[in-house]
């Protein structure tokens, strides 16, 4: 999932002003939905990452359509958040009937050209100048696709891939790199304050996917120190509270750290992002690395680490376990 990261402490340069915090309206959760004006606003995918969205935008006010893929999930959806009135449609033409916004959250390329541009896809029914939002991690290249299908009909696409975890979207906190148009990043923006702290319009249609690609790359290699840093210290029997107190404050601070330093440690992997859709991203991300010319060795090294861990039959579990190929006991004993 652009992680969120703290600025490693220091002190200014003399002499040089630093700029206000931006407010990042803290303090804001699903008990207080940030306002925008209400919309049909129609979500499909109910997974762990979009149910959640979806929850958000029903209790922001927003008049709500839902669509699985899997009548069942759709089912679960509702029973969990009774509070929320819905209309659950038939298929994602139908869910896009009437809509002011369709949004979407599936798997993978062929799951999002299945649920917008088939033949009962969403697009089919969708009308003249509405909103088009997508959220599942996808190629640059389906995104701009899309975006080029949307023109006919004068559709405000934006290609906005999120990160932040299953705990960003439980909390309304997620980060969103968005590509598209300025007007349909515009348009986007009061839906996705729903469950957004940050949304930034990173460029045109597909740089929102690429944006996300590169957060990918940056989680990869920041949880491969960390596997090796948390092993290292455990064989030189180090007390590990105190290593994560020493360091967690300075230049090697980062969101894995803060957040997975001790569940690693203690060989906890039951929650998070599945390795298994980690190699999908990194994939996607190499794919597009070979496409620009560009050299990623670290990403493709440690996509074969990640490699080792699923053959280990570990490729449900968060991406923090990425440590488990690394041997707690010195080599030879």
């Amino acid at each position: 999932m652009l992680m969120q990261r703290r600025q490693p402490a220091g002190k200014p340069t003399a002499g040089l002003a630093l700029p206000p915090k931006p407010d990042m309206k803290a303090g804001m959760t699903d008990q207080t939905p940030k306002a925008s004006a209400p919309a049909n606003v129609s979500f499909l995918g109910l997974g762990t990452m979009g149910g959640a969205m979806a929850r958000h935008l029903g209790n922001a006010g927003h008049h709500l359509t839902i669509y699985n893929r899997s009548p069942a999930r759709a089912e679960a959806w509702q029973a969990a958040n009774p509070g929320i009135t819905v209309r659950v449609a038939t298929s994602p033409a139908n869910a896009a009937e009437g809509a002011d916004a369709i949004i979407t959250c599936v798997g993978n390329d062929d799951d999002l050209a299945d649920v917008v541009l088939s033949p009962n896809g969403a697009f089919s029914s969708l009308k003249r100048g509405a909103l088009y939002i997508d959220h599942t991690t996808v190629s640059a290249r389906i995104a701009r696709q899309i975006a080029v299908e949307g023109r006919d009909k004068e559709l405000l696409c934006v290609d906005a891939p999120v990160t932040g975890g299953q705990s960003g979207a439980e909390a309304g906190t997620l980060a969103i790199m968005c590509g598209g148009s300025a007007k349909a990043v515009d348009a986007a923006r009061p839906i996705l304050e729903a469950y957004a702290k940050r949304v930034v319009h990173v460029g045109k249609s597909g740089a929102g996917q690429t944006a996300k690609m590169a957060n990918q790359m940056c989680i990869a290699g920041a949880l491969a120190g960390l596997s090796e840093a948390i092993r290292f210290a455990q064989i030189a029997h180090l007390d590990l509270d105190k290593v994560f107190e020493a360091i967690s404050g300075g230049a090697a601070q980062s969101w894995q750290m803060d957040n997975r330093f001790h569940t690693m440690a203690k060989d906890e992997f039951d929650f998070g992002f599945a390795i298994d859709w980690m190699r999908k991203d990194l994939g996607l991300a190499m794919d597009e690395a070979r496409n620009l010319g560009a050299s990623v060795p670290v990403t493709a090294l440690v996509d074969q680490f990640y490699v080792d861990v699923q053959a280990m039959g570990y490729g449900r579990e968060d991406t923090s376990a990425l440590i488990r190929r690394l041997p707690r006991r010195k080599a030879g004993k």
